[in-house]
C-alpha cells in the first residue's frame, strides 16, 4: 500500500505543495525553523519520488509539480532554493530538456534580472538552479536538436549574467561555463575570446568565490586550450601566486595552486613556467606548513598503538592488478606497486548531495587522506623538480637551510616534507647534500612529534635509492645500514600513523635495495615478525606489503629453514585469525603468493592448509554468486575472493615440485579443475585472466592430472581466443585475459602433442585472427604467434596448408621476442610447417632466412636446440631445392 502511495502522482502534488509553503502549512502553527525542515524533507521526498516515478506520471501533474518548484526558487530561504534547483534538475534529468523547453529560458531571465525587477534572492535561486542543470546534463545540452544546441544559447547569456552585481550570480554563472569548458563544445569554442577577456575581468573581482571559480577556468583551459594559455603567463603567474597567499580563504589558495600543479603536467606548457621560479616555488613553500586547526588537532593526538582500530578506521581492499603473462621463461605475473606513503594523490571532491566529507573524528575523511593546500604545493613542487631540477632546488635550499632547525615543529615539517618533494627531480643537485642531508633526517626520527617522525620516514623513503646504490662498504655502513635500522625501529613505533609511514618508506627502501637486502634478512624478518604480534588491523596490509615485497627480491634467501622458522609462524598465526570472508584476505592472499613462490618447495607444509582455504573460498563465492543469479535481492560477492584465491594456487602450484602440486589438486574438494573452468567463464576479466594463468602452470606443472579435464577445458579456452566478444568498455583487461589464454594455449599444446589435432582448427582461426588484427598489443600477438608455432610441434600436417596464410605475419612478430625456451619451440613447430609445405615461403624467404641467422647468432647461449638448428638446416635445404626446382620463385 505503501509503494502504491509513494507511486501516485497525487504524492508528488502533495510534496510540491508543501515545498512551496502552500497556504495549508499556516495551520499548522509550525515556527519558521521548523517549517524549513518540514519543507526540505518534502523537497528531499518529492526528488526521490520523480526519480522513481515520474514517467508515469500525466503531464497535468507534471505541469502542477514544475510551477510549485519553479516558484520556490523564489523564496526568501537559501536551503528552499537550493532543494528547488535540485527537484528541478531531477526534472530535467528524467524528463529531458525537450520536456520542459520553457524552463532554460525562464531561468537564465530570472538569472540575468532581464524584467530588472527580479529579487536577488530569486537571481540566486535561478543561477543555483541553472547550475545543477548544467552539472547534471551537460552532454544533453550540448547536444543537436532539430538544428540547435542549447549550450549554443546558454553560454552567451552566461556570460553576460558573470556581470551581475551580485556576487553569488556571478560565481554560480561562472561555475557553470567552467562545466563545459573541459569538453571543448563548439558553443565554448566559438566564445572562447570573450571567455578569456571575462576571465581576465572577474580576476579583479572583490568576491573570493568568483575568484575561486576563475582560477578553475583557467586550469581547465590549460588542459583544453593550452596555446591560449601561454602568451598570458607573467600576468597569470602574479593572479594565481597572489590568490594562493590569500590567508583568509584556503578553498580559494588550493585552487590557485592546482593551476602549478596542472600546467606543470601540461607537456605543451610546463616548460613555460622556467621564468617565474623564483615567484612560484616560495609560494608552495610557503603553503607546506599545517593550517593551525589542524596543527592544534595532530598536537591532541595520543599515542595509540595499544588501541584497537574502529570498522571506520579499515579501508576497502581489492586485489592487485597483475601483469599478464609474458612471452618469456620467467613468467611470475607481478602485482602493481601499491601506493606507499605520503600520497600527492588528489581525492575526489565532488560529493553527491547529502554526502558528507567527514573529518577526523568521523574518519571518512582524516588529515592524512584529505587533499588540501599543504598537499597540492607539495605535489607541485614534485612536479616543478621533475621539470626544472636544479633551478627549482638552488630556491628551495635557502628555505631547508632556515627551516629545518626551526623550534617551530610545523615549520620543521614542512622543510622535512620539500626534502622529500624534490627527491626525484632534483637527485642530482641533492646529492652532493646528502651525507649531511641523511644523518640530520635521521636523528627527526626519534624527535618527540609524531608528525615530525612520520613525514621523515617518508622523505628517507624518497631517498632510499640513492642509499641502496652505494656501493663503497664504508659508505654503505655509515649511510644505507643506519636508514634502514631507523625506518624500522619506527616500524614499532607508538603511533600508528608513524607505523604505516615507516612501513610503506620500508616498502620503498626495498623496491630499490632489492637483492641488497639479502644479507639483512635476518633482522629484517625479526621485526616484521614484531609487527605482526603488535599491529593492529589497519597497519596490517602495509605489512603484507613489506613482507611481499621482501619475498619478491630477495627469493630464495628466505627458504634457509632458519628464516622460515621466524618467518612463517607470524604469517600463519595471523592467517588462522582472519575469516573467510574479511577483506584482509586479499592482501594476506597476495601476501603468500610471493611466499610461496621464494620458499619454492619449502613452502609444501604451508600448502597442506593454505591449498584447500583457496578452494573453499572459491566454492564460497561461486555458489553465492549463482544464488544471485536466481535472487536479484541478493549482494553479488566480492570477485577479489576469487582472484586472490586463485593466484594463490597458481604461486603453490608453480613452487612445490609437480608431485606435491599435484597431489593438492588431486585432493580438492570439489574438484579442483571443476572450479577452474567455472572461474574460466565468469563475467569478471580480472577473474579469468587469474584464470588462465593458473590454467598455464597446471600445464608446465601437473599436466597429467589436467589432461583428463582438456576435453571440456579446451573448448571454454577456444571461446576465450575470440576477439569478437570483447567488450569494448574493458578493452585492456580484455586483451590480458587473451593473452593468458594465449599463454596457456600454447602450454597445453606441449603437453598434450598430437592430442591437439581435433582442436587445432579452430584454434588456428582464433590464433589467425589475433596475430592478423593491428589493434591487438604486442605481447598479446607475442604469445598468440609462441602458441601458433607450439601447436606446429605435433599437428604440422593440419597447419600446413595455411602456412601463406600467417608466415610473414609469425616471423615478423616473432622476431623482436627475446631468445628463450618459449621461442625456440615456436620455431620449433614453425619449420615443422614449413618442411610440409615450403612453397607457401614463397613472399617471405628473406625473412625466414634473417631469422634462421639471428637465431644461429644466439646459439651459444643456454637456449640452444640441436633439434632445432637441425630443423632450421633442413628447411634451408628444403626451400633452395624447391627454389632449384623451379617450385619457388628465384626472386
Amino acid at each position: 500500500m505503501l509503494g502504491q502511495a509513494k507511486s501516485s502522482p497525487e504524492t508528488a502534488n502533495y510534496l510540491a505543495y508543501i515545498l512551496s509553503d502552500g497556504p495549508l502549512l499556516i495551520e499548522l502553527g509550525l515556527d519558521s525553523p521548523d517549517k524549513i525542515l518540514v519543507r526540505s524533507s518534502a523537497a528531499i521526498n518529492l526528488k526521490n519520488t520523480i526519480r522513481a516515478y515520474s514517467k508515469a506520471y500525466p503531464e497535468t501533474n507534471l505541469v502542477y509539480v514544475r510551477s510549485l518548484v519553479l516558484a520556490a526558487l523564489q523564496d526568501s530561504a537559501s536551503q528552499i532554493r537550493s532543494f528547488a534547483g535540485s527537484v528541478i534538475s531531477e526534472i530535467v534529468q528524467r524528463g529531458g530538456i525537450l520536456s520542459w523547453p520553457e524552463l532554460l529560458p525562464e531561468l537564465l531571465a530570472l538569472a540575468g534580472n532581464d524584467t530588472s525587477s527580479v529579487s536577488a534572492e530569486t537571481q540566486e535561486g535561478a543561477m543555483s538552479a541553472l547550475a545543477k542543470i548544467c552539472e547534471d546534463n551537460k552532454q544533453s545540452l550540448d547536444r543537436d536538436y532539430n538544428g540547435q544546441r542549447p549550450l549554443a544559447i546558454i553560454i552567451p547569456k552566461l556570460l553576460d549574467i558573470t556581470s551581475s552585481p551580485n556576487s553569488k550570480v556571478r560565481s554560480f554563472a561562472l561555475a557553470c561555463i567552467n562545466v563545459f569548458l573541459p569538453q571543448s563544445s563548439p558553443a565554448v569554442i566559438t566564445s572562447l575570446e570573450i571567455i578569456l577577456a571575462r576571465l581576465f575581468h572577474l580576476a579583479n573581482d572583490s568576491s573570493d568565490l568568483v575568484r575561486r571559480n576563475v582560477c578553475r577556468s583557467f586550469t581547465h583551459l590549460v588542459d583544453v586550450q593550452p596555446g591560449r594559455i601561454r602568451p598570458h603567463m607573467s600576468g597569470l603567474v602574479d593572479f594565481f601566486v597572489l590568490q594562493q597567499r590569500n590567508t583568509d580563504d584556503p578553498d580559494l589558495a588550493l585552487d590557485a595552486a592546482e593551476f602549478w600543479l596542472c600546467v606543470g603536467e601540461n607537456r605543451q606548457l610546463c616548460q613555460s613556467l622556467a621564468p617565474f621560479l623564483d615567484k612560484i616555488v616560495p609560494v608552495l613553500l610557503e603553503s607546506m606548513v599545517y593550517e593551525e586547526e589542524d596543527i592544534l588537532r595532530l598536537e591532541a593526538e595520543a599515542e595509540d598503538a595499544d588501541q584497537e582500530d574502529r570498522a571506520e578506521d579499515l579501508k576497502p581492499q581489492f586485489a592487485t592488478t597483475k601483469n599478464p603473462r609474458l612471452a618469456k621463461n620467467s613468467r611470475v605475473a607481478t602485482n602493481g606497486e601499491a601506493a606507499r606513503g605520503f600520497q600527492f594523490d588528489r581525492a575526489d571532491d565532488d560529493l553527491s548531495e547529502g554526502e558528507i566529507e567527514e573529518t577526523e573524528e568521523g574518519n571518512a575523511a582524516g588529515l592524512e587522506e584529505r587533499w588540501n593546500l599543504r598537499k597540492c604545493s607539495a605535489a607541485a613542487l614534485d612536479v616543478l623538480a621533475s621539470n626544472y631540477h636544479e633551478p627549482v632546488f638552488a630556491i628551495t635550499l635557502p628555505f631547508l637551510n632556515e627551516n629545518l632547525r626551526h623550534h617551530d615543529w610545523p615549520i620543521r615539517e614542512a622543510a622535512v616534507l620539500a626534502v622529500g618533494a624534490v627527491a626525484d627531480g632534483c637527485m642530482e643537485a641533492v646529492t652532493p647534500h646528502l651525507p649531511d642531508l641523511i644523518p640530520y633526517l635521521l636523528s627527526f626520527l626519534d624527535d618527540r612529534e609524531p608528525t615530525i617522525r612520520l613525514i621523515t620516514c617518508w622523505a628517507l623513503g624518497r631517498y632510499s635509492s640513492w642509499a641502496s646504490s652505494l656501493q663503497n662498504p664504508s659508505a654503505r655502513r655509515r649511510y644505507f645500514e643506519p636508514m634502514m635500522e631507523g625506518i624500522l625501529n619506527r616500524m614499532l613505533d607508538k603511533s600508528k600513523k608513524v607505523q604505516e609511514a615507516a612501513a610503506s618508506a620500508f616498502a620503498n627502501l626495498e623496491e630499490k635495495a632489492t637483492k641488497g637486502l639479502t644479507p639483512y634478512c635476518g633482522p629484517i624478518i625479526r621485526q616484521f615478525v614484531q609487527c605482526f604480534s603488535r599491529y593492529k588491523d589497519r597497519n596490517m596490509f602495509i605489512l603484507y606489503d613489506c613482507v611481499q615485497t621482501l619475498a619478491e627480491h630477495v627469493g630464495p634467501a628466505l627458504a634457509q629453514q632458519d628464516m622460515i622458522d621466524m618467518l612463517m609462524p607470524a604469517i600463519i598465526q595471523r592467517w588462522s585469525k582472519v575469516s573467510d570472508r574479511s577483506q584482509e584476505i586479499f592482501p594476506l592472499l597476495e601476501c603468500l603468493s610471493y611466499v610461496a613462490t621464494a620458499l619454492g618447495d619449502a613452502f609444501a607444509p604451508f600448502a597442506m592448509g593454505v591449498f584447500p582455504r583457496c578452494i573453499r573460498i572459491i566454492h564460497q563465492c561461486l555458489e553465492e554468486y549463482i544464488m544471485c543469479i536466481n535472487n536479484e535481492a541478493l549482494d553479488k560477492p566480492n570477485k577479489d575472493f576469487l582472484v586472490t584465491s586463485l593466484d594463490l594456487m597458481s604461486a603453490v602450484i608453480q613452487a612445490l615440485r609437480p608431485e606435491k602440486g599435484g597431489e593438492l589438486v588431486q585432493n580438492s574438494q570439489p574438484r579442483f579443475f571443476d572450479l577452474l573452468l567455472f572461474c574460466m567463464e565468469d563475467s569478471s576479466n580480472d577473474v579469468r585472466q587469474s584464470s588462465y594463468a593458473l590454467l598455464g602452470d597446471c600445464a608446465v606443472n601437473i599436466f597429467e592430472h589436467l589432461q583428463p579435464f582438456l576435453p571440456t577445458i579446451i573448448p571454454a579456452l577456444i571461446q576465450q581466443l575470440d576477439l569478437d566478444k570483447m567488450k569494448n568498455q574493458d578493452i585492456e583487461s580484455g586483451f590480458s585475459v587473451i593473452n593468458n589464454a594465449c599463454w596457456s594455449c600454447g602450454e597445453i599444446a606441449m603437453g598434450e602433442k598430437v592430442g591437439m589435432g581435433p582442436y587445432v582448427e579452430q584454434i588456428y582461426q582464433r590464433l589467425l585472427s589475433i596475430i592478423s588484427n593491428p589493434e591487438v598489443p604486442t605481447s598479446v600477438n607475442e604469445n598468440a604467434v609462441i602458441a601458433l608455432g607450439r601447436l606446429g610441434i605435433h599437428c604440422s600436417p593440419t597447419l600446413a596448408p595455411h602456412l601463406g596464410e600467417f608466415a610473414k605475419t609469425f616471423l615478423h612478430i616473432i622476431g623482436p621476442v627475446e631468445y628463450t625456451d618459449e621461442k625456440a619451440h615456436a620455431f620449433l613447430g614453425f619449420n615443422r610447417i614449413v618442411e610440409r609445405n615450403p612453397q607457401a615461403m614463397e613472399d617471405c624467404l628473406i625473412d625466414y632466412f634473417r631469422a634462421s641467422a639471428a637465431y644461429a647468432r644466439h646459439s651459444n647461449s643456454e637456449f640452444n636446440h640441436a633439434d632445432l638448428a637441425e630443423s632450421f638446416q633442413r628447411v634451408s635445404v628444403g626451400t633452395l631445392k624447391h627454389r632449384d626446382a623451379g617450385l619457388i620463385s628465384p626472386d
